[in-house]
């Protein structure tokens, strides 16, 4: 992956070289004409396009999270999703860090809860707080909806005057989160794409906004993000929360962690990781990450240090039996 100077870099480069080629300015065009006789769409030349004054690409959360953009991150049930969108809005808001990503400096960011009871998410908040040491620059850097604490309901996000009142509220915010979306879309048909049509159109609208727009999902009995394909169209992020071959569900948060896709990323950012949230000092909570073969590999070990077979190890942690056999022998075990 090119890091976002080197991109940014490698774009001015490009741009310099358009207007070398072009001049600064677009060549003089007719005047178009007006009234009902307008033209509906705005055509660009290519030199056009080339000589643009656009702003550089930002960040929320370099270099995975684009503002503007729109990502989604799902998982199967009960593998630590609240957690992480607590820790991403929290990073964000306060400049400080989510999982293996640094916020280059603080936004504001509205974080909508459809689903935890307010005592539980007031709970997980105050973890991620004393775990990160990080405090917010100020108290409206991060504000919250929650379903819990609104006595008619949270509107429905996939319709219009939900739309209209996430637009209201986010007036004035960098980031929304939506946690998430089964919750906050209900009646959406998750298998029907033109259920998703109306509301991918307002997302869009967010991001030429100026905004960032952050889905939480569930993963569906396949292990993808649950419903129709569609969703993923118009993303600039999509993460996936995968459970590991090995899982116990006294670990709590734990998981593999896999972009899927990441607009102008590639290479090591985007290299999948294991996750584990662990308890530190004064309550808190913080992130654990190791590489996924390095995390594989020590578990293989200890597995085979314990007498099981190549077979049994293979099976345990999701390595090929070839793989553990070549580990065992690296190991002189």
């Amino acid at each position: 992956m090119q890091p976002p100077d080197a991109f940014d870099a490698a774009f001015d480069a490009a741009h310099e070289a358009a207007q070398r080629q072009f001049g600064a300015t677009a060549p003089p065009q007719s005047p178009e004409p007006e009234g009902d006789d307008a033209p509906r769409l705005k055509t660009l030349t290519a030199e056009e396009l080339l000589t643009l004054e656009l702003p550089p690409r930002k960040y929320a959360l370099e270099p995975i999270l684009p503002s503007p953009g729109l990502a989604m991150i799902y998982a199967p049930r009960g593998l630590g999703k609240t957690y992480v969108a607590l820790s991403i809005s929290h990073a964000i808001a306060s400049g400080g860090r989510a999982l293996r990503w640094d916020a280059p400096k603080p936004l504001r960011v509205l974080h909508f809860d459809g689903e935890m009871p307010a005592p539980a998410l007031q709970e997980r908040l105050a973890q991620i707080v004393a775990g990160s040491g990080v405090a917010l620059p100020d108290a409206n850097r991060l504000r919250f909806v929650i379903g819990d604490l609104a006595p008619d309901g949270l509107p429905n996000i996939a319709a219009p005057d939900g739309m209209k009142a996430i637009e209201q509220a986010a007036a004035d915010v960098d980031v929304i989160l939506l946690d998430n979306l089964s919750t906050l879309a209900a009646g959406m048909r998750e298998n029907e794409a033109d259920d998703w049509g109306g509301f991918q159109a307002w997302l869009m609208r967010m991001r030429r906004a100026g905004k960032l727009v952050i889905i939480i999902h569930h993963a569906g009995k396949g292990g993808g993000q649950r419903g129709t394909s569609r969703r993923e169209d118009a993303l600039d992020t999509v993460i996936a929360l995968r459970r590991p071959q090995d899982y116990n569900p006294e670990e709590g948060a734990r998981f593999e962690l896999h972009i899927e896709k990441a607009r102008g990323a590639m290479g090591a950012a985007v290299a999948p990781f294991e996750a584990r949230l662990m308890e530190g000092q004064g309550g808190g909570l913080t992130w654990t990450m190791t590489d996924l073969q390095t995390a594989q590999n020590d578990r293989a070990i200890a597995l085979l240090t314990d007498g099981l077979s190549l077979r049994q190890v293979a099976e345990a942690v999701g390595m090929s039996k070839s793989a553990v056999g070549r580990l065992k022998a690296a190991q002189g075990l």
